[in-house]
């Protein structure tokens, strides 16, 4: 928290409270303001105290439990059958460039690409021929896509500007930037090249910017009926794009395919049961059930602790005549719930996506992975926040609390040192450095830098065209390296390391340190002391009005 006002200045002298000037109040205002206090203490209690002070069972403690527990099987579940289907992909993906790139090896770090023209007609003949003897070589179950009684005919498109007179030899040409898309259509079982099948279709190779050849094939994944699961079916998109947008010799061969997941219209499986989808809807809905309810006891408790907050400043604005410091209000917003509460919205969201694709209504993995792993990965975060009430661990909390103003602050200034290196990198070292050529991996090689990671092949790989160039280059990476890790992780160490020592000095002297913590430190009544049990039907003012003819009866007692 942050250094006290001179609101308790004199509390600070002589160990008086402020308040104690208002002795002479009525002693409902002093039976209220202790009402208020033990309300305030009862709040910041851990559930181990509020079972003695009031008998509460700790449910949220017991259903986070739960809900850990049930999250990590259902993500252990969907990860598990996640896996299966990238599997599927990646392998069907290597098996397309191997059935339909000529000459395709695993592995090489060279760009597939093609420099003549005969090599380029030869290279979409080739991949021609393969799809059209495509039952006759692959090794898996694929088939053409059909409609109807008609396969669906692979597509051969050739993108080229309108017009154009390019010579290079007179330093003169005439374009028209306008594209021109000409598609011609193989259908499955053609064997004939393209120039014997299709002698009009010409590849005007000055103007070619793209040739697109795009099939559908379809697949089913049967892997996971070993796993009780009932397989899918797959339509791979195949598209091979043939790039010369540079128009520098070299046009670069890709392959890439688009997956789209159907539930398998008429299936049967003998010899095993395939797992019962509803159980595992059933699961899902158990679980955006408990998250449901964690989230509404959680959201309760931020309520209450907003509501305890302006409590606690209309008392101090209407008693003492001061604003209560930012950093007091902030205790009373509990970040854990904050955390647990996100959490509950993301794996809800998460499990009804995943619902959807168990029943094959989506089938996209990535936001539902995304979400689920976020939603699990805050619930762990959360149960710090129980493992803080131990004195030992609670040390880490406070740390990186306290801190954490500090760190961002600093993270900013260092961040616009970095950024500024990632331009000047970016826009000098580009030309002559492969892991200076985009923004991107200027801040990737830079950040590796920090760690201590690839620091000598950074430094050999600069090639030496030019002098100047390269001493920039020495002397960009020198500084760079010695600014970031002789200096700023340095202090940032340090900040840590201060707030550390802050911390734990504070723990061991055991003074309050907040207006909020003074306040609460006149209230020296145990969690087992039996003040904090309030009959809810009656309220706490009325608990303050009999106590307060208790003492007035004890008064009158001893004065008689």
């Amino acid at each position: 928290m942050e250094d006290s006002s001179d609101l308790y200045d004199e509390y600070e002298t002589d160990n008086t409270p402020p308040w104690a000037d208002h002795q002479h109040q009525c002693l409902e205002d002093q039976d209220n303001v202790e009402c208020l206090r033990r309300k305030i203490k009862y709040f910041f209690m851990n559930p181990c105290e509020k079972y003695h002070a009031r008998g509460r069972k700790p449910w949220k403690l017991v259903l986070q439990i739960i809900k850990i527990v049930l999250i990590t099987v259902q993500l252990v579940s969907f990860g598990l059958s996640n896996q299966m289907v990238v599997t599927f992909k990646e392998e069907n993906l290597m098996t397309f460039k191997h059935l339909f790139l000529k000459d395709y090896v695993d592995g090489s770090s060279d760009t597939y690409a093609v420099y003549r023209q005969d090599d380029v007609y030869e290279y979409i003949d080739y991949i021609i021929d393969k799809y059209g003897h495509l039952h006759n070589i692959t090794v898996g179950n694929h088939e053409y896509e059909k409609k109807g009684s008609i396969y669906t005919p692979m597509t051969v498109c050739q993108e080229f500007y309108l017009n154009g007179s390019i010579l290079p030899s007179n330093d003169t040409f005439e374009i028209d930037v306008k594209v021109v898309t000409e598609c011609i259509e193989v259908s499955p079982m053609y064997h004939t090249s393209l120039q014997e099948g299709y002698p009009h279709f010409e590849l005007h190779f000055k103007r070619m910017l793209t040739v697109k050849i795009t099939f559908v094939l379809k697949a089913i994944n049967l892997q996971t009926v070993r796993h009780r699961e009932l397989p899918d079916c797959y339509d791979f998109t195949v598209i091979i794009t043939f790039d010369n947008q540079v128009h520098s010799g070299r046009i670069k061969v890709d392959l890439e395919n688009d997956v789209d997941i159907n539930e398998c219209r008429d299936w049967k499986v003998t010899g095993a049961s395939a797992r019962n989808i509803n159980l595992t809807v059933l699961f899902d809905c158990l679980i955006i059930v408990t998250c449901i309810t964690s989230f509404a006891l959680c959201t309760r408790s931020v309520i209450n602790g907003i509501q305890l907050q302006l409590e606690y400043t209309l008392y101090c604005r209407k008693n003492i005549g001061k604003e209560v410091p930012l950093s007091d209000k902030l205790e009373f917003l509990n970040g854990w719930y904050i955390l647990i509460i996100v959490s509950d919205m993301l794996s809800i969201i998460g499990s009804i996506l995943k619902i959807e694709i168990q029943t094959k209504v989506l089938t996209s993995y990535d936001i539902c992975s995304i979400l689920l792993g976020t939603g699990t990965m805050l619930v762990w975060i959360g149960v710090i926040r129980y493992m803080g009430y131990f004195r030992k661990y609670n040390i880490l909390i406070l740390t990186l609390r306290a801190a954490f103003p500090n760190v961002i602050r600093f993270i900013c200034c260092a961040g616009i040192i970095y950024l500024s290196y990632c331009f000047c990198g970016w826009i000098v070292l580009g030309p002559y450095h492969e892991k200076f050529r985009t923004l991107n991996t200027v801040s990737e090689c830079l950040f590796s830098l920090i760690n201590g990671d690839d620091m000598y092949p950074t430094f050999k790989n600069m090639k030496q065209k030019s002098s100047l160039v390269w001493v920039f280059s020495r002397v960009y990476l020198y500084s760079f390296v010695s600014l970031f890790i002789y200096m700023i992780l340095s202090l940032f160490i340090t900040i840590i390391t201060d707030t550390y020592d802050t911390i734990k000095q504070q723990q061991q002297s055991g003074t309050p340190t907040s207006e909020l913590q003074k306040f609460l430190s006149v209230c020296k009544d145990l969690p087992n002391s039996g003040l904090y049990r309030l009959n809810e039907n009656r309220g706490c003012f009325l608990n303050c009005c009999i106590n307060r003819f208790r003492r007035l009866e004890e008064s009158l007692t001893s004065e008689a």
